[in-house]
């Protein structure tokens, strides 16, 4: 829309040039829109630091941890014949949990150990606490 109207006054200025109306006291000065030359934007995008890594590893761990405690939960409570293999099958899964986060905190650099602990510490806490519990009722029961 802009180029149509800078178009007719450009037209419009040069019909007027030719008629005897314009004095040369009073130029006339159009200002085109300049088009630059394109130039070629940067993204910036976030680094992936060595921390990310293990954590998302770390993650990953958690995940398929969690899900184990909670179907041997389950299992533990209807007391089904497969509530000790599920039960199991959580605490190994939770043992390789601590064994990769121990890993993670002793070989990492001491600000990659702090965000380690301090991003996943406390969920292995708990989940180590409530697979304990677990076993703990199953034995009482």
């Amino acid at each position: 829309m802009i180029p149509r109207l800078v178009a007719r006054r450009v037209m419009v200025i040069r019909s007027l040039r030719g008629s005897t109306k314009l004095s040369s006291k009073h130029p006339i000065e159009v200002f085109a829109p300049q088009r630059s030359k394109p130039t070629l934007q940067t993204r910036h995008f976030a680094v992936r630091t060595e921390a990310d890594s293990k954590l998302e590893e770390l993650q990953e761990l958690y995940a398929t941890a969690k899900d184990e405690f909670e179907i041997a939960c389950e299992e533990t409570e209807k007391k089904t014949v497969y509530a000790a293999d599920d039960r199991a099958a959580a605490q190994e899964e939770l043992a390789k949990l601590k064994k990769a986060f121990k890993d993670a905190v002793e070989k990492s650099s001491p600000d990659v150990s702090t965000e380690i602990r301090n991003r996943v510490g406390q969920r292995i806490r708990e989940l180590d606490r409530a697979v304990e519990a677990m076993e703990q009722a199953a034995l009482e029961e």
